[in-house]
């Protein structure tokens, strides 16, 4: 695994201590930085490459979409940007960050076991598919199965589209299977046809919904929602 150089952007310290030390153990090197100032300083030339931004889009002084319009400006075009979902304020808000072509979401309160496998997507993007719906952090117990053959293993994180899950045994990219899981929250089980898009022995896999229940999709649809906009600072 190549080592990859992630600018963590966020004022707040145990967001920046657990994201480093997470990927810091797994072998990357990490950026924290505190400010806007310092983190504009770190996209100039001269700096080391940076391939992946975590921010907080109310990093001193608070800049919203703004500081995502300026990062662009200011020499990382290509540079994909994970926004932390508790400073994200209205579906309104995340359309727009999907028209300046933000990657995706992550939850700032993410366990440290849960950290590397949700950047792994846009860290190494040639190993995975990625979606750029919100995603929302969630250990809930799944069964797969496929033809006549069923595991069971716990959950990564899911959106409106597909899910992850943990499994140092995960099925062959392409593969289709059969899903039955229960949110925490939802009274009953809830099942989905899927396609593997992405595998990985080191940390799991992903698979995108192909055939879902109308009742059983509103209920993710709402899970996601109610989760991904509840997380946020006071």
């Amino acid at each position: 695994m190549s080592t990859k150089t992630i600018l963590i952007a966020d004022d707040t310290a145990f967001v920046r201590d657990r994201f480093s030390a997470a990927l810091t153990d797994a072998g990357h090197r990490a950026v924290p930085v505190v400010s806007v100032s310092e983190l504009l300083d770190a996209l100039r030339p001269g700096h080391p490459p940076i391939d992946l931004i975590l921010l907080d889009l109310q990093l001193p002084p608070a800049r919203g979409i703004g500081l995502v319009r300026a990062i662009r400006e200011r020499g990382a075009p290509e540079v994909p940007i994970l926004v932390f979902s508790g400073t994200v304020t209205s579906a309104d808000q995340v359309r727009t960050l999907a028209d300046l072509g933000v990657a995706g979401y992550i939850n700032e309160y993410s366990a440290p076991a849960h950290i590397l496998p949700s950047l792994a997507p846009h860290l190494f993007p040639d190993k995975f598919d990625r979606r750029g719906s919100p995603r929302v952090a969630v250990s809930a117990a799944v069964s797969y199965r496929v033809g006549n053959a069923i595991a069971s293993a716990l959950t990564l994180a899911i959106g409106k589209g597909g899910l992850g899950i943990r499994t140092m045994n995960p099925l062959e990219r392409g593969s289709v299977a059969r899903l039955r899981f229960r949110l925490p929250g939802v009274g009953r089980d809830v099942e989905a046809e899927a396609r593997v898009c992405w595998a990985d022995r080191n940390i799991g896999m992903g698979l995108v919904f192909e055939h879902v229940s109308a009742a059983d999709q509103a209920a993710i649809d709402d899970y996601v929602d109610g989760h991904f906009f509840s997380n946020r600072r006071g």
